[in-house]
């Protein structure tokens, strides 16, 4: 149990840290580059890297792909009770987590959720600015946090489907 929680808050404070420095570095050191602008790469809204990948700054007040991105008052304060109460229960499930792939999942979503947390307290809204598209058709905007989240889940998925547990032992 101690080990599980050991290696899923790792995981979580991992992303945490991992997360709010590049959101740092995207604030404060790529959109507002002193000299750069001019260049043909670079507008203060977005800096192409690929043909398909974009660096931009957007502010999502909502939940997972800017669902619910209204300038509600009380966005902030909902959201970040709602994702305190999901690690709570996260937390939970960390406690009994058998395998490290689950624990890091686990770790993963409960340091993406408290990663947006730590940006509404601060500014009310989460900073987003990894911007994929393709023909014309963007993916919305998400940072490393809500990487983690996506990530996370999808390793749930795949091991509630296929970790090879017998379900019907107790």
């Amino acid at each position: 149990m101690l080990t599980s929680m050991r290696r899923g808050l790792a995981a979580a404070l991992l992303v945490i840290v991992l997360d709010q420095i590049s959101k740092w570095w995207i604030m404060e050191k790529v959109m507002r580059p002193e000299g750069v602008t001019g260049t043909p790469f670079f507008t203060p809204e977005r800096v192409t890297i690929t043909p398909f990948f974009d660096l931009v700054m957007t502010w999502n007040r909502g939940v997972s792909f800017g669902i619910g991105n209204t300038d509600g008052p009380w966005n902030a304060l909902i959201l970040s009770v709602l994702a305190v109460v999901i690690v709570v229960f996260m937390l939970f499930w960390l406690r009994k987590a058998e395998g490290l792939l689950l624990q890091i999942a686990l770790g993963g979503i409960i340091g993406g959720a408290l990663g947006n947390v730590v940006d509404r307290v601060r500014f009310g809204a989460v900073a987003d600015f990894l911007d994929f598209h393709l023909a014309g058709q963007h993916w919305p905007a998400f940072n490393l946090a809500d990487s983690a989240i996506s990530v996370g889940a999808a390793i749930l998925v795949f091991d509630s489907l296929f970790a090879g547990r017998d379900s019907t032992k107790n």
